[in-house]
């Protein structure tokens, strides 16, 4: 029974239709970047939430036109309060990055990869064009007190970004891009509902994708 095992483990490394997938994985992981939790998105979820709420509640304030038009005020709050949603929008981002580096870097410890690699810089710069493009639409859309506009448009350039960045790392990724740029678009016909649809885009479907691959590749 012994040498039969053996003959049979053998065999198993000698088949060719092994060897290739087990190069294929190792040509993968240098090529991709793989370190990416489940956990980093459900994080950056909930932190969007937490966000969206706490302007939400900014929002219930006199002065504004709407409900959920995020930085649409009348003009004698709208220098007052649009520095506030800049800051809580800031605070937001650099909380949830902080956590998805945080669960990134434990995965990648676990798998004993480093985080910085030529993988992961292509990835980032990837996502960094289109962001930076994005900022700049939002900022001009603040300047000139179009701010309802907001919201549909970081949806959509984040979107880019991830459908981009998707060719250097999952590409399950893609597909939360591509629900972003949708959901972005069609906030773009209700601007007096952005805040509905930036806690759907960034809170609820990162949620729902940290989920699906922490139970993919992280369980």
């Amino acid at each position: 029974m012994y040498l039969k095992a053996l003959f049979m483990q053998q065999a198993h490394k000698d088949d060719p239709v092994e060897t290739l997938k087990e190069i294929r994985t190792i040509m993968d992981r240098s090529a991709k970047f793989v370190s990416l939790s489940g956990w980093s998105g459900i994080w950056a979820g909930s932190v969007a939430l937490v966000g969206a709420t706490i302007a939400y509640s900014w929002l219930q304030q006199p002065g504004y036109k709407d409900i959920g038009s995020t930085l649409y005020a009348s003009t004698e709050h709208f220098d007052k309060y649009t520095s506030h949603f800049i800051w809580l929008g800031i605070a937001t981002f650099v909380v949830a990055l902080g956590g998805v580096f945080f669960f990134t870097q434990r995965k990648a410890s676990r798998m004993g990869q480093k985080i910085w690699n030529n993988a992961s810089r292509l990835m980032m710069a990837q996502l960094f064009y289109p962001i930076f493009a994005g900022s700049v639409f939002c900022f001009m859309f603040i300047y000139y007190g179009c701010g309802m506009f907001v919201a549909p448009t970081c949806l959509v350039f984040y979107g880019l970004a991830l459908i981009s960045a998707g060719r250097h790392t999952y590409s399950d990724i893609r597909y939360l891009g591509m629900l972003d740029v949708a959901i972005g678009c069609t906030a773009m016909f209700f601007p007096g509902s952005g805040l509905i649809f930036w806690g759907i885009g960034f809170g609820l479907l990162h949620i729902l994708y940290g989920a699906v691959m922490w139970s993919k590749y992280d369980k």
